[in-house]
């Protein structure tokens, strides 16, 4: 039986170093690095384990990282760090180090650029809590509503939105359900900086607190207290304040103040009808 002999071949691809022992660019624009880091290039290639070599050669890349990570950083929302944007293409510069060859005629500003921003861009799927999918049919979402609005000259009822997304209603409603979430706000989103920038303002300083009032709102509470219990009783007073301010139901106030429930809604309806009384005969006082 004949036997076919199979030949290795060797992929081996063309040399752009010249004469003079310099990487030139394939395009004869000029060397792929400068002259003045080539020797350290040619160095850490050699030695390709030396951390030292690695890391002067990117000291000397980091302003190109620096260019890249705020142009990507002024299109992105508030609330996403700089600094992490750096450090990640700080990643994708090392690794763009280690897997540059120098005799492929490239530059490596050019080289490096996919690396880096490739790091960049991993950084931030990584910070995004939400799933690449949901963001996806919030777009879809987004861009069928503003499409149905234009036609419609109104804002479009679910069932229009899922016609013309060609989606059944249950299908819609978890879209919409997943997309709401994209609206929340993290609490340690910077706000804005203080004239000196060196202070920096978060949402979670500026967030209201529901669990206590404002100063002014205690001082008009206080005040709208002092006036209707003016004249009244202990025990009158403790109605009014337990019922309204405390919101506290007649049996409730009728267990603490040891009376019955009826006679509690009875002491209610004679302070309202004093009070009606007395405030009538004060409307004057209270025109703006």
């Amino acid at each position: 039986m004949p036997t076919t002999k199979t030949e290795s071949t060797t992929e081996v691809h063309e040399s752009f170093i010249d004469e003079n022992g310099i990487p030139q660019q394939r395009n004869g624009s000029g060397p792929v690095v400068d002259l003045e880091v080539l020797p350290q290039w040619q160095a850490y290639k050699k030695n390709p384990q030396d951390d030292q070599l690695r890391n002067q050669l990117l000291e000397n890349y980091l302003p190109v990282v620096k260019v890249h990570a705020e142009r990507l950083w002024h299109r992105l929302p508030d609330g996403v760090e700089l600094d992490d944007l750096f450090s990640a293409g700080c990643f994708g510069m090392l690794n763009a180090i280690g897997s540059f060859d120098l005799s492929r005629g490239i530059k490596f500003e050019a080289y490096c650029v996919t690396r880096v921003r490739g790091s960049m861009l991993d950084e931030l799927r990584h910070m995004d809590w939400v799933p690449r999918m949901v963001r996806t049919q919030a777009t879809k979402l987004y861009n069928a509503t503003n499409e149905l609005e234009a036609k419609l000259g109104r804002h479009p009822t679910e069932e229009e939105l899922a016609d013309h997304m060609n989606l059944p209603m249950p299908e819609l409603e978890k879209i919409m359900a997943n997309s709401s979430s994209i609206n929340l706000i993290s609490l340690d989103k910077k706000k804005w900086k203080n004239s000196e920038g060196n202070k920096s303002m978060t949402e979670m300083d500026i967030v209201a607190d529901k669990r206590f009032a404002s100063p002014s709102t205690r001082m008009s509470k206080n005040d709208v207290v002092r006036l209707v219990t003016k004249g009244l009783s202990r025990s009158e007073r403790l109605i009014m304040i337990l019922y309204y301010f405390e919101e506290m139901t007649m049996k409730e106030i009728g267990v603490t103040l040891d009376l019955s429930e009826s006679r509690v809604s009875q002491m209610h309806s004679s302070i309202v009808h004093r009070l009606s009384s007395q405030l009538d005969s004060r409307k004057g006082e209270f025109k703006l």
